[in-house]
């Protein structure tokens, strides 16, 4: 069978509705046996990306097409979550996340580095190995604390705010290592790119709710469009995600701040219509994680030997590093946090990407990091879920709880 991927709309019309109805279909197909089995059906959605991928069954690729609808996706999934947070209680987070996220980055970072020098790596490719395993896919954790309805805990606010942190750094790295790889560090640049990117940030956190909730209510009754509220709404998600690019952070830290700026400033009907685009979209997102996971890079031992090294200094390093940092809110948070802040998703693999890219990373290690993408991503809900097992049954399904997946 010819994967989808490879056809093209002139060739075979029916490519886009196959190809959509070929991964929703079997996302939603594995989140219900996996739910039925006790497990996250996030974890499900990914294994099916996995399964009809290239290496397995070789039914989907990676194309521009579900691409796109991946980046929506993982919009769509953290502006939802970000309707759920109001601002002021995770700005409470701000002290002890900052130090989670700085713990978070620091250890992975230094530690990836490391094992690859140890392996005899060259040094550019070691520390691109460091780089893809600092940030935590905000994405994942979200939409699984957003599952299990515990957004408005102490440690997934600290998780929260920790990831978005994470994010910006991490994304300063990715930048700086970037640049040794081009053969130039602008210092200065780097400098003014992290003060933008953290002022942004903070700015959109601190008061961003106080000028939705002003706003909103004056322009939304002299709209005429059908869903006017939605629709400012969605304007606002798509309008801070190009301000978070130019500001030099990922466009989905600025759909979780949209979504947090409007969090007490919106009806019910919105988060209503988000969680429909949502269920829709995120599957392609979640699914297309697993599509990315490539199996040939490991046919050998020595490349499989790497791959499980490197997965278990990802784990233990953000468990480790976080949950230390957050011990100060007693040792069951500090699991959680430290839990929460394990997965790194697509974050580890485009670095991974740009890497290979630039010809500074080699086959075998591109396949090593995209492994290790994949399967933090993959053991991060299930240990959620026993890190948060304590936690009533009445928290788990009140209002705030997102089903996702």
């Amino acid at each position: 069978m010819v994967p989808l991927a490879f056809l093209t709309a002139d060739a075979n019309p029916a490519l886009i509705p196959l190809s959509l109805l070929v991964l929703f279909g079997s996302a939603k197909l594995m989140a219900e046996i996996f739910e039925r089995l006790g497990q996250p059906g996030i974890v499900g959605e990914i294994v099916a990306g996995v399964l009809i991928g290239p290496n397995v069954l070789g039914w989907m690729a990676p194309n521009q097409i579900l691409s796109v609808l991946s980046d929506l996706g993982v919009m769509f999934l953290l502006f939802r979550v970000g309707l759920s947070v109001k601002s002021s209680d995770l700005m409470k987070a701000g002290g002890t996340a900052t130090l989670v996220a700085v713990a978070g980055v620091v250890l992975p970072f230094f530690l990836g580095w490391e094992i690859l020098v140890l392996w005899g790596a060259p040094r550019l490719e070691s520390i691109f190995t460091g780089a893809a395993m600092v940030a935590t896919s905000i994405g994942i954790t979200a939409g699984v604390l957003a599952t299990m309805g515990v957004l408005n805990e102490r440690a997934s606010r600290i998780i929260l705010a920790a990831a978005v942190v994470d994010d910006v750094l991490g994304l300063l790295i990715l930048a700086f290592v970037s640049s040794m790889a081009r053969g130039s560090v602008n210092l200065l640049e780097l400098l003014l790119t992290a003060v933008i990117a953290l002022a942004f940030t903070f700015i959109v956190a601190r008061w961003g709710s106080r000028a939705m909730h002003r706003v909103v209510p004056r322009v939304h009754p002299k709209l005429a469009v059908t869903e006017a509220e939605f629709t400012l709404a969605i304007t606002l998600l798509f309008g801070l995600s190009l301000l978070a690019v130019y500001a030099g952070v990922a466009a989905i830290v600025g759909a979780f701040l949209a979504g947090m700026a409007l969090s007490e400033a919106v009806e019910k009907r919105v988060i209503d219509l988000t969680s429909g685009v949502s269920e829709l979209l995120v599957p392609f997102f979640l699914a297309g994680i697993g599509l990315r996971l490539d199996l040939t890079s490991f046919s050998n031992r020595r490349t499989m030997l790497l791959a499980g090294i490197i997965l278990l200094a990802a784990v233990l390093s953000k468990f480790v590093a976080c949950g230390l940092a957050a011990l100060g809110l007693g040792r069951r948070d500090a699991v959680r946090v430290g839990v929460g802040m394990i997965p790194r998703g697509e974050v580890g693999m485009v670095v991974a990407q740009i890497g290979l890219g630039m010809g500074v990373i080699a086959q075998p290690v591109y396949g090593t990091i995209v492994f290790m993408s994949v399967a933090t991503t993959l053991v991060a809900p299930p240990l959620l879920k026993w890190a948060y097992r304590d936690i009533s049954q009445a928290s788990q399904t009140g209002d705030d709880g997102i089903r996702i997946g």
